[in-house]
């Protein structure tokens, strides 16, 4: 039996936009069409997840509030920790049919999975776990090359193109208005010594306040901002199949991880010193030369691109195959 001969693939998604993009990457890398499936959690199994309580069946749910029945799917994919819920019950449903692979530490023992995919530093291992230094992405030529086609109207914008991806704050770095006024400094400081433009995009993550005061300071340099929904289509893939050089502020894993996989120079900023797994993962990509200092002009050659996701469906499509 091949892995492509089956149509019944499900992506559960914990309702986290990035999550749900890891998880149909590796659907996607391994050829398939999954059915997504965005699970709604009654409480409290959803603030205990992904630990087995009795009566978790009964609460985990679709978005239409439908219980998940059979027939169950030969591959399950699941990104985050109420996914992990119900990867774990699925697994245990299908008295084994569903192979059932979870993205991120699980936070329990990855022994309750077929296979668990897990950043190097989220630091686990085991017989079942599969690392990876950054997030699943669909990031590669072919994916780039559809992006610069999508938006073409872009390539109109003056090189060097600066793409520059925004999240927000976390508890590992703080974004406040010090840190993006020294960012915009250097940002001005390179456009002035090289010229060029800016394509700018914020996150659902970034607070309205930051969107509309990183708009009034980017309208005056050329090129593009994205703050939401009502500036148009969301032109994120444009940008990085278009720049010629990537910026990213610290905070998000899947960002510089999508970023590097571009084969593209990626900076970040880190005036302050990170702390925790971000500080690991920060770490790792400096050491390949994947991710850089903004403000760092050395004439180190790029690595090849960061294309862990096509190398770890491999061993997912291998593993799958032996169960």
């Amino acid at each position: 039996m091949n892995p492509e001969d089956l149509a019944d693939c499900w992506v559960i998604s914990d309702g986290a936009a990035g999550n749900e993009r890891q998880a149909l990457a590796l659907a996607h890398a391994l050829e398939l069409r999954p059915r997504v499936i965005r699970l709604r959690i009654r409480e409290p199994w959803n603030s205990l997840a992904p630990r087995l309580l009795a009566g978790a069946g009964w609460a985990l749910r679709d978005e239409r509030g439908q219980r998940l029945t059979p027939p169950w799917p030969a591959l399950a994919i699941g990104c985050g920790r109420r996914a992990a819920l119900a990867t774990r019950l699925l697994r245990r449903w299908s008295a084994g049919h569903s192979f059932c692979v979870q993205i991120l530490d699980p936070r329990i023992d990855s022994e309750e999975f077929d296979l668990v995919i897990a950043p190097v530093h989220d630091g686990i291992d085991g017989r079942k776990v599969i690392r990876s230094i950054g997030a699943l992405n669909e990031v590669g030529p072919e994916w780039l090359g559809r992006a610069r086609q999508q938006f073409a109207q872009l390539a109109e914008l003056p090189a060097p193109r600066t793409a520059v991806l925004i999240g927000a704050s976390t508890r590992a770095q703080r974004l406040d208005a010090a840190w993006f006024a020294a960012l915009l400094d250097l940002l001005a400081t390179q456009q002035a010594r090289d010229g060029g433009s800016f394509l700018v995009s914020a996150s659902r993550r970034t607070p309205p306040a930051l969107v509309a005061q990183l708009r009034g300071r980017f309208a005056a340099l050329p090129g593009l901002f994205w703050g939401g929904p009502q500036d148009g289509e969301n032109p994120y893939a444009g940008l990085l199949g278009w720049a010629d050089r990537i910026v990213v502020t610290p905070d998000s894993v899947n960002m510089i991880s999508e970023a590097c996989a571009t084969g593209k120079p990626v900076y970040t900023h880190t005036p302050r010193p990170l702390s925790g797994k971000l500080a690991h993962f920060h770490a790792a990509l400096k050491a390949s030369g994947h991710l850089r200092e903004l403000g760092d002009t050395s004439a180190r050659p790029l690595p090849a691109p960061l294309d862990e996701t096509r190398e770890i469906a491999s061993h997912v499509r291998e593993r799958w195959l032996a169960h």
